[in-house]
């Protein structure tokens, strides 16, 4: 028996090391076969730590490689560890982009089917699954809109008289819009929105590459623009553009929209707006006012107006056992009188967005308001959406809402504006009726229910704040109530204005309230206040009105300067080209078969060149994942032939010497970024 057992140990003995050594060999075969250099070959690496390697990282360098050649070396290999990695990798049957995820459809069945199982923590899980898949698809298929110049509607730069287009070289394309005064008041430093289409063979981003010029006098100057809400739609992009004018009284301006440049910065503006934080817990100031929203809520919590010592508004105390704010609005009362649902109740936003730029801070904010014992109760009725705007310099900002009612349900009463002081900074009251005219001191009763504008001042110190309501209606009701008297002793504590506008207690499906208000403090006095409110309104009620332009070629005179930064004209010290097409071998490994780069992802926002010294301003597509160093130091276990991080790419580059990367999370990603190349390896 122990003779037995010896020889029989020997055996195995033999036939592990046997298969050991076969094994060992087929991990250096596999690479050598496909053409991979590999640590396996290297002299002086012990056998153990070689397996740990190449189990470690070899399976994710093969994954680079094409599938048909790892198909065709896999059905002409006998070695077992070929065919059983191969057959891991080519086993997936994904070949649609349907095949990757899931639809809403199958996703409301399992969510059928989890709820009548009471599986209630699948019912959750799915309920957020069905969230992101409205997020991507609003991003892939909302409608952005009839732009007012569409993608057809363009000229080309060398077309301009020479002066203008030495001035606008780097640019080929451009588009001409003009805008034109109304109401015989001067405007200066006016924000202008407009929607742009551009075709996408024509631009590769919207961010970088528009520009916008004022033809002052035959003279072409830069003014300060900001692009926002990019969408990539069929070989277009569309975006929003906002710019700031200058016009004279009952005269029209000409601008030109600059587009076309792949080798155009990201622009960067002097402003005085600044904005600070995370989600929509934030801190935004101009030389004006700072205010600060609730990082639960996004509500304005509180404002402080520079004017003088620098009056603070805010509203203090337990409020109704929620975080108190000055902004209370937009909430509604039950049916029968039995509770109040309110967004100042939300403990986060449950959905958002930011824009962020040198002209204007959006927070945008939706969802169904809440109950004070949430969840208990959470009936989706009333659906709210509420967008603050503050602008660079200005001393007002902009309020738009919406609540949409998505079935037919009763109520006691909806608000839709409520802004509470605490400490009483005010001594006096004012008010608007349909006639524009402000007003000092009690509303008239006789139009209580026709206000157009409130608001709050103190006679000594001179500071206000008011709001001027310049639109105010609903589609599927009778005319809204335009209440909201401020009341200046409210409690003997506060200072408040309250505006309830349902003419009706059921609210039809379908039924939506709109609102577009501006809250302002200036320096306010009984001789010059009310003429310097009146003339804002008349501002705000007509904007510059936009149309596209026709370019008037005889008044050309020499532009100072030049519209191109330097490197943005085909004068950058290393070619943007070529570090563009460098980028291209810098892909995400994380999508093992997609073989796509961050270039084609649409993560790479921008380019710079400081003589030998490349700075790329980097997004990642998601919070999830944080750390955009994972593109350019982290140390990968991939085979550096077939992923590389952007130093291994760019420093190979001719005359470039540092890489410095900056990451971003403004814009946000989207798959709107994705070249068309990227859009066809993803299968969208």
């Amino acid at each position: 028996m122990e003779i037995q057992n010896s020889s029989s140990a020997k055996q195995n003995s033999l036939s592990s090391q046997k298969n050991k050594y076969e094994y060992e060999n087929s991990l250096i075969e596999i690479p050598s076969k496909l053409g991979i250099e590999s640590d396996l070959q290297q002299p002086g690496i012990e056998a153990p730590i070689r397996r740990r390697r190449f189990l470690g990282l070899g399976f994710l360098g093969l994954t680079g490689l094409s599938l048909s050649s790892l198909s065709s070396f896999a059905r002409n290999s006998e070695n077992r560890v070929v065919k059983s990695i191969a057959k891991l990798v080519l086993s997936t049957k994904e070949e649609s982009y349907w095949d990757r995820t899931d639809r809403f459809e199958e996703k409301m069945k399992l969510m059928q089917s989890a709820w009548e199982r009471k599986d209630f923590k699948l019912v959750r899980s799915l309920t957020n699954s069905l969230r992101i898949t409205g997020i991507q698809a609003q991003i892939e298929e909302e409608d952005p809109g009839m732009p007012l110049s569409g993608s057809s509607n363009f000229e080309e730069v060398d077309s301009l008289p020479l002066n203008w287009k030495a001035w606008a070289s780097g640019w080929k394309y451009f588009k001409v819009l003009e805008i034109k005064e109304l109401i015989t008041i001067d405007r200066k430093a006016e924000p202008v929105e407009v929607l742009l289409a551009f075709s996408a063979s024509q631009i590769n981003s919207p961010f970088r590459e528009i520009r916008v010029a004022s033809i002052d006098n035959g003279i072409l100057r830069e003014v300060t623009s900001q692009v926002y809400d990019v969408i990539r739609r069929k070989g277009e992009w569309f975006c929003k553009l906002l710019f700031l004018a200058d016009c004279l009284a009952d005269k029209s301006k000409t601008f030109l929209i600059f587009f076309g440049n792949p080798d155009a910065e990201l622009p960067k503006y002097l402003t005085d707006l600044s904005t600070k934080g995370e989600g929509v817990g934030l801190t935004i100031e101009n030389n004006v006012y700072k205010a600060i929203l609730s990082g639960q809520s996004g509500q304005l919590e509180r404002m402080t107006v520079k004017h003088g010592h620098g009056i603070e508004l805010y509203a203090g105390g337990e409020a109704h056992g929620e975080l108190p704010g000055i902004d209370w609005a937009h909430d509604y009362v039950s049916e029968g009188f039995y509770q109040k649902f309110r967004i100042t109740l939300w403990d986060e936003c449950p959905d958002y967005e930011i824009v962020r730029g040198p002209i204007c801070t959006i927070v945008r904010r939706w969802g169904f308001p809440y109950s004070p014992i949430h969840p208990v109760f959470s009936p989706s009725r009333l659906n709210m959406d509420i967008e603050y705007r503050f602008y660079a310099s200005l001393p007002y900002f902009h309020k738009f809402g919406r609540m949409t009612s998505v079935k037919d349900f009763e109520l006691v009463y909806a608000r839709d504006d409520e802004w509470v002081f605490t400490g009483q900074p005010f001594t006096d009251t004012l008010w608007m009726g349909p006639d524009g005219k402000l007003k000092i001191g009690k509303v008239d009763p006789n139009f209580k229910d026709n206000l157009w504008g409130v608001g709050f001042f103190n006679k000594d110190t001179k500071d206000s704040f008011i709001g001027l309501f310049l639109e105010h209606y609903a589609d599927g009701l009778p005319e809204l109530v335009h209440s909201g008297t401020p009341e200046a002793h409210y409690d003997w504590a506060l200072q408040l204005w309250s505006r309830s506008p349902l003419p009706v207690k059921k609210l039809p499906a379908g039924t939506v309230l709109h609102e577009k208000n501006a809250y302002l403090s200036v320096p306010f006095t009984y001789e010059d206040g009310p003429g310097m409110i009146e003339e804002l309104r008349r501002k705000l009620m007509k904007p510059l009105f936009v149309s596209i332009g026709k370019l008037d070629k005889e008044l050309v005179h020499v532009s100072p300067g030049k519209l191109a930064r330097p490197g943005e004209a085909g004068d950058s010290p290393v070619s943007k080209k070529v570090i563009w097409d460098a980028l291209q071998n810098c892909k995400d490994y994380e999508l093992y078969k997609a073989d796509i780069s961050i270039v084609d992802l649409g993560l790479v926002y921008d380019i710079s060149v400081q003589g030998d010294l490349v700075k790329i301003v980097l997004a990642m597509p998601h919070r999830g994942r944080p750390l955009g160093g994972f593109f350019t130091h982290v140390t990968s276990p991939i085979d550096p032939k077939i992923f590389n991080t952007i130093p291994d790419v760019l420093l190979k580059v001719p005359g470039v010497r540092d890489v410095v990367m900056e990451q971003t999370w403004y814009p946000a990603w989207s798959s709107n970024l994705l070249t068309e190349t990227g859009r066809r390896k993803l299968n969208l």
